[in-house]
């Protein structure tokens, strides 16, 4: 049972991916990718024909010690919208 219960979720999980996936920036406009981001908190969104990443609201959808950098993607009508942040691993300074 508990083996039928982590497929169904994974299973679950990458279609989710795959559904994200199919929005590409460059095909709408600055308000609807900033609209994907902020209603779901994070969105895997596709920026190019074999390029994607993962777009969050803010740094509470990184996971541990990673926080939100900001992120400007291609849309139809902005060259550089603003569309969010991109989780990236926290770097800890040295001192140097």
């Amino acid at each position: 049972m508990k083996l039928f219960l982590v497929s169904v979720a994974v299973a679950g999980y990458a279609t989710g991916a795959l559904a994200q996936s199919g929005s590409t920036t460059p095909a709408m406009t600055c308000a609807q990718a900033r609209g994907i981001v902020a209603s779901r908190g994070a969105a895997v969104l596709r920026t190019g024909p074999a390029t994607y990443d993962r777009y969050v609201r803010d740094g509470s959808f990184c996971a541990l010690q990673e926080t939100a950098r900001p992120a400007w993607v291609r849309t139809a009508d902005v060259a550089q919208c603003p569309i969010g942040g991109v989780c990236r691993s926290i770097e800890i300074d040295n001192g140097r």
